[in-house]
Parts: C-alpha cells; sequence; structure tokens
C-alpha cells in the first residue's frame, strides 16, 4: 500500500493519476492509522513550510511519520515542498521542519532577476551526483520552487541542476528520498521515476 500524504497543500489529483497508471495500491493518508497500514509513502506539496508543519502538526501526523521514516526505515519520497519539510529549518516562516535531513531550505538569491526569475518555472535538467537509483536515465523535469535546500554532507546529494548557480534538486540519505521538482507533472519519465521508487524495499 502506497500513502499519500494529504495535509491540504498537495498536488494530489496529478500523484493519484501517476499511481493509478502505474496501478499502484494507494491511498491517501488522513490520519496517523493510516500511515501504520503503508509500505511506502509520498509526502507533497505546494505552497508555505510554516502552514505545511502546522497541518501536518494539527492531523497529529509528525510522530507517525517519525516512526514510519526513523524507526521501520520504509521508503518515503517528498515531492517539492514535501522535499524541504524533511529539512531542519526554512527561512519561508523561520520555521523547524521533520528534522530528517541535515539541511536548511533558502530563498532563492539570484543576480539576474530579469533573466532568472523567483519561483523559477519549467522544465529544468537534472545531473547525477550520488546514488542513481532514482535519477539514472532520467534528466528533465519541471520545476516549481523560490526555495530550496542547501546540503552541507555531499554524500546524501542525489542530483544538482543549475538556475544561474547550482543548487541541489534531490537528495537520498538511507529510506528517505526528496525531489525539488514534480516528478507528477514531468510525463513519461517522472511516471518512471516514481515506478522506481515503489520498487524500493520490495
Amino acid at each position: 500500500m502506497v500513502g499519500v500524504v494529504n495535509y491540504g497543500m498537495g498536488n494530489l489529483h496529478s500523484i493519484a493519476r501517476k499511481l493509478h497508471l502505474l496501478k499502484a495500491d494507494f491511498q491517501l493518508i488522513e490520519t496517523p492509522e493510516d500511515v501504520q497500514k503503508c509500505s511506502h509513502l509520498i509526502l507533497p506539496g505546494v505552497g508555505h513550510f510554516g502552514k505545511a508543519m502546522k497541518s501536518l502538526e494539527e492531523k497529529g501526523l509528525i510522530n507517525a511519520l517519525n516512526h514510519f521514516v526513523l524507526v521501520e526505515k520504509k521508503p518515503i519520497l517528498g515531492i517539492c515542498l514535501g522535499m524541504q519539510l524533511m529539512a531542519k529549518s526554512s527561512e519561508e516562516g523561520n520555521t523547524t521542519g521533520l528534522g530528517w535531513v541535515d539541511t536548511k531550505i533558502v530563498r532563492f538569491n539570484v543576480s539576474d532577476s530579469t533573466k532568472f526569475k523567483v519561483p523559477h518555472i519549467g522544465w529544468n535538467t537534472v545531473e547525477g551526483a550520488g546514488s542513481v537509483l532514482l535519477s539514472n536515465g532520467l534528466q528533465e523535469f519541471y520545476f516549481v520552487h523560490s526555495y530550496h535546500a542547501e546540503i552541507p554532507n555531499e554524500d546524501i546529494i542525489l542530483h544538482k541542476t543549475t538556475y544561474e548557480t547550482e543548487f541541489i534538486s534531490g537528495f537520498e540519505k538511507g529510506n528517505i528520498f526528496g525531489v525539488q521538482y514534480h516528478p507528477e507533472k514531468s510525463h513519461q519519465q517522472g511516471m518512471e521515476m516514481i515506478r522506481r521508487f515503489l520498487e524500493m524495499g520490495s
């Protein structure tokens, strides 16, 4: 069973469509009890970091997610804001995150704001910099974001992308995977990436 965490800020329809095409057994996660039924979790997200953390707390999901990820060590994929929530903190709202990955989320600081708009929107190339479990042969994905992760530990970098300057577009830490782009909006190669994730641990 694949769980898609619903905290009111995710692109659930597009993710559900990809999972349906992959013939995956999935459900929306609304409660801590729902988390216990899953073999894999997807943490999607579009919106504000602080509001997202507040929503997870109000739904009582944080302890259940921590147990799933840190104790049971089952696979979880964070998408866009979902990836950012895995960090220790964010400049967006100046609040703490789930703390699974030793990084801080920072806003894009571009010098040429005419050429490089914030948010960064559109298709861009990713370059593999670590494990190739998710990224091997997959090179272009769709992005929509104003913030990105700073990674002090090079060992967990999955891949990088350039938008005026280089930034981290994916990380991997054991069973924890985060991607800054939207595989659910990235057509066939996005679906392929999700398929590879679902095969992990099976």
